[in-house]
Order: C-alpha cells, then structure tokens, then sequence
C-alpha cells in the first residue's frame, strides 16, 4: 500500500512521493488499484499525464470497489478514453462547486465579525504590557526575546497601538532598519533544471554517497525511450554538474563506448541548459 495524506490539489498525482515509490517498484503487468477515483484525479490534465505514463510503463489502473471496478483505466482503446476523460471532468467539476461554497463560507463568517486565520501569537493582555513596556523606553527585540515571538509581531503590535506614530515619515526608516537587522539579505535560488539523465548514469549512480544527488534521482521521473530509458531529474545546475562529476569513471579512455556515449550526451544537455539560463 502506498499513501499521500493531506497532497496539495496544485501538486499533479504523478509527482506524488507516494506515487513516485510505487512507480519506482512497479513492473509491466501490474494493477494498480485505488479506493476513490476522486482522490486520484483532480484535474483532466492529471488524467492525460497519469495515463501516457502508465501506458509507457505497461501497467493497468482500476478502482477498487463501485460501478467503475471493472474497467481499467489505463487502456488505450477509444471508449475507455472517453469514459476517463468524462469522470475527470465531473470530478473536476465537483472540486470548484466545493471550492466555491467554501469561499462563500469565508464570506460570510467574516461578514459575522468572525476572526479566521491562526490566533494571534500575543493576547489581547500581552499586547497591551508589550505597548506599555515600550512606552517605557523597552527595545524592540528585548520584547521579542521577552515574549518569545519575532521582532515583526512586536512591531505589528505597536503599530497597531499607534505606539511607534513619530511622523515625518521616521517610522518607515525604523521599520526598514529593523529588518535590516532581523534578516540578513538571503541570495536569490538558483533556478531549477528538468534535464533527463540516461539511464546508464542513472544505474551507475544508484551507489552514489552524496545525499543531494540520490534525493534528486529519487523525485525524477523515468521516461522510457525503446528498449532504454532516462531518468527527467529536475534540480539546479549546480546539482546536475555534481552528478555528471560522479559518473566521470564513465568517461575515461578504456570504459564501456555506450558509458562514454551516454557522459557525452548528459554534459551536452547540461551545456545547453547552462547557455539557456
């Protein structure tokens, strides 16, 4: 059995940790069977990019109990494409009415003076001493130390006091040099590459120690191309120039052409990735 608990309706099935495992441990022939269509498929799209990998990987698709038990989900012929793309589409249908009656829920709780979102990390009494106590000369983060929250809540909480209003616009500069203080300037992430390693590689790698590069072979995604296949690891530049730097053995006069061969073709995309970015 494997499990997605609380998965994101923005995060497509197919790259599921859950999901990936399964896709990892399957082989062609099997049945993958699934308590509630609903849960699966949460949008056409979903479907359309569930079914291409199931067909390339050979493997069938049924619900487990219900009307629809029979039919295998992942076949190719043109009913059962139909039938699929009409139970997406009613699925996807029911997730907006859901989404829409809970945005009308928000609606109208807030419309009532109801208060949503997470509590406040002061009380009402908390807020009150941090507002005394900094009209008695407190500093900013001696409250947050205090208090045992960030600097930001002390300061949301006078400003809310009115308790930081020193006019002439000093009260900008204050806020800029707090967070100055509190947050060192983080360097921007490097963006991430979908580059597909060969499958060579990929079985060369698979003893690798270097923890960023397993964790990277582990969330790809494997695209069979024949009787071959290559592994789609989606990863910064500098992740791809590690794993390409483990697999030089590869490279090296007196290794297998199809080693050497499948090196050449890994540097080349990570070149031309590196001239696009």
């Amino acid at each position: 059995m494997y499990e997605d608990p609380a998965t994101s309706s923005r995060v497509y099935a197919i790259n599921w940790s859950g999901f990936r495992r399964l896709f990892d441990e399957a082989a062609v022939g099997d049945t993958i069977r699934i308590a509630d269509a609903a849960r699966l498929f949460r949008s056409t799209k979903d479907v359309i990019q569930m079914r291409e990998v199931l067909g390339r990987r050979g493997l069938h698709l049924r619900i487990a109990t219900g009307a629809w038990s029979g039919f295998d989900l992942a076949a190719d012929d043109p009913q059962t494409k139909l039938f699929v793309t009409m139970l997406a589409g009613v699925l996807e249908f029911q997730r907006d009415m859901i989404s829409e009656n809970t945005k009308e829920g928000v609606a109208a709780a807030e419309a009532s003076g109801k208060t949503l979102g997470r509590p406040a990390a002061l009380d009402e009494d908390k807020a009150a001493d941090v507002v005394d106590a900094y009209a008695k000369g407190a500093a900013v983060k001696a409250l947050a130390r205090r208090y045992g929250v960030a600097s930001r809540t002390i300061r949301r909480v006078l400003d809310a006091a009115g308790a930081r209003d020193v006019g002439d616009g000093l009260e900008v500069l204050d806020g800029v040099a707090a967070d100055i203080e509190d947050h060192e300037q983080a360097p921007e992430p490097e963006r991430p590459h979908a580059i597909d390693v060969p499958g060579l590689l990929a079985e060369h790698l698979k003893a690798t120690e270097v923890a960023k590069i397993r964790e990277a072979l582990r969330g790809g995604r494997t695209i069979r191309r024949g009787q071959g296949y290559s592994v789609r690891v989606t990863a910064p530049l500098a992740v791809h120039q590690a794993t390409l730097k483990q697999c030089a053995a590869l490279a090296v006069d007196g290794s297998a052409p199809a080693g050497r061969e499948a090196y050449r073709t890994y540097a080349d995309r990570i070149a031309a990735a590196m001239r696009m970015s």
